[in-house]
Order: structure tokens, then sequence, then C-alpha cells
């Protein structure tokens, strides 16, 4: 029996449903999650697509947030709910729940060459650990093992690690954000509010006034834009080739390390061109050991789902 099966990727900004059957997703579609007043509400939208033949009998979602018993509270996020509530809501004989950078990590042992861009040089080890992180509204990272028995995913919440300036320009933008935040953690800067921060504490540092800003103005990099806009970029990019090399050198991610989230694809272009690579391997003696490393721009519009994919394998579809 082909058993259609309900697959969500449930961030801060955006949820994304779709049908999995056939170990193929279709009917793919994105809701704004402050369309919303809870998860409930935006998974009704979207099965409302569907007659009640179609409807999917299990599910798998990946959430922006730990995930430890039946209470799944979204980071960023005001959306809240019960595992078991919702299976009972809709009626799924299972319901699988798991943090979206593990399934963001499950996810990359089935990309294609078509699906990934290379910056910098490096091979992939073969059978050796993998790091997948990708700054969104917030900042997610994950781990990927080898087992004899397939591959692991380490979820955790590397994004609230402490930041680390590299110099007197990063910690004095370090030194003005801790005015704002209790702790300046990665996803302070790493992330999409991140950027307005790191343009907004540029600005304070110039002198000058900072217009309202959101992250798409400050990306927006032409000719005759805002010298901090153009510079909150390049620090973007040459921070997170740091905080992506320190997760190397946690994870001994020689498998390589795969750069998701919304942002970078974006601004794919620019960030190939920036210090990214450069940063990522300034490790003093262990420069050599990241220069091995490859560094990869997922380019695949739901990695998430390919990684959920994995928790129906090897069962009915």
């Amino acid at each position: 029996m082909n058993i259609p099966r309900l697959i969500a990727d449930i961030g801060a900004t955006n949820a994304r449903f779709a049908i999995l059957k056939d170990g193929a997703f279709s009917d793919a579609r994105i809701y704004m999650v402050a369309d919303y007043d809870n998860v409930a509400d935006a998974i009704a939208a979207y099965l409302g697509n569907f007659v009640d033949g179609d409807r999917p009998l299990e599910a798998a979602f990946a959430v922006a947030g730990p995930v430890f018993e039946d209470r799944v509270m979204l980071m960023n996020s005001p959306w809240t709910f019960s595992i078991s509530g919702l299976k009972q809501q809709f009626g799924f004989s299972a319901l699988h729940v798991m943090n979206d950078f593990a399934a963001n990590a499950l996810a990359v042992p089935h990309l294609i060459a078509t699906d990934l861009v290379q910056v910098g040089e490096g091979a992939p080890a073969p059978g050796a650990p993998i790091a997948a992180l990708g700054p969104g509204t917030g900042l997610g990272v994950a781990g990927l093992i080898p087992s004899s028995t397939g591959w692991i995913a380490i979820a955790g919440e590397g994004g609230n690690v402490t930041l680390a300036a590299l110099d007197s320009r990063e910690a004095a933008i370090i030194d003005i954000l801790r005015r704002q935040y209790a702790h300046v953690s990665a996803e302070v800067v790493l992330s999409g509010p991140g950027l307005v921060n790191l343009y907004e504490s540029l600005c304070e540092l110039a002198g000058r006034p900072a217009t309202p800003a959101t992250p798409e103005h400050i990306t927006n990099l032409y000719p005759g834009c805002e010298p901090q806009c153009r510079e909150a970029v390049a620090l973007f990019c040459a921070m997170l080739g740091t905080f992506a090399g320190d997760a190397a050198l946690t994870f001994g991610a020689r498998g390589g390390v795969y750069i998701m989230g919304g942002i970078v694809p974006k601004i794919f272009e620019t960030f190939r061109l920036s210090a990214f690579r450069e940063r990522f391997e300034f490790k003093g003696r262990y420069r050599h050991y990241l220069s091995a490393i490859p560094t990869y721009v997922v380019t695949h519009p739901f990695p998430a789902f390919v990684g959920l994919r994995t928790v129906f394998a090897g069962r009915a579809s």
C-alpha cells in the first residue's frame, strides 16, 4: 500500500509542508508563521487542500528548536505544541519530530552534485563526520557521524555558543551588542536579524544614524549603497567562516561542512568572493587540517524534506 505521509519543516519565519509518497515529495507549499496563531492552524490550512482519501496517515516534522519530550517549543517563534496532541488531533498513526538541522544533516548523504556549490578547495574524507549549519531567522547547527547501521545526526544548539571576535573591529561590534543582549551568541550576528544588528552597530561606530533596515535591504548591494550595508555583509560572511571552522574542528568534520539556511544562497556571488573560506581556514596550526575540508553551499530548496524522508526508509511507502 502506498501510504501518503505529511512532512514539514517548521521554522521561525516559514512553515514548509509537502506530501511524501513512493519515496518522493510533492505538493510543497510554504506558509508564513506570522499568518497563523499556532502550528495546528497551519497544518489544517495545508491539509485543507486534500480530500479525505488523500490525507496523510503518518507525519514527520523538523522544527527550529530542541526536541526532548512531548512539549515542543520553537525558538525565535511563539509556536509551541504537544506531539501527542497533534497526533490525536489529525489522526496520525505516527508523528516523528526532530530538530530541523538534524533533518538537514541527514539530507547530506542523499544530495546530488546539482544540489551543491563548493566554495574553496578540499575533498570529503570517506566515512568521516559531517557538519551542517545555516543562518536564517536563527543559526542552526548539527553534526552527522557514521555508524555500523548508517548515519546518526547529532542535534545541538550550536548557534547559541558565545560569539568570539577575531580583531578589534569585531570586538567593538560585540561591545555594542552587549548593551542590548545579556549574552552575545553567534546567532546574534549570524542570522537575518543578525545582519540588522551588524548594520546598526557599524552605523554607531561610524557616528551616523541607522535607517530602518531589513536583511533584504542590507544584502541589496548596489553601487552607491550605504557602506555600512556592504561592510555588514562582508563581516557576516567572514564571521560565518570563523564559526564554520569552529564547527569543523568540533565535529572533526573531515567529510565536509555544508552551509544551508535561507540567507547564503541568496547572496552566493558575494559570499563566494568573500573572506569566508580564508577565515574558515584561519586556525593557526590547524590551517592545514581545515584546508583539506571542503565547504559547500546547499542549493536544494527543501533539504529538511530529504532528511525527513530517511525517517521512513525501509518501511512501506
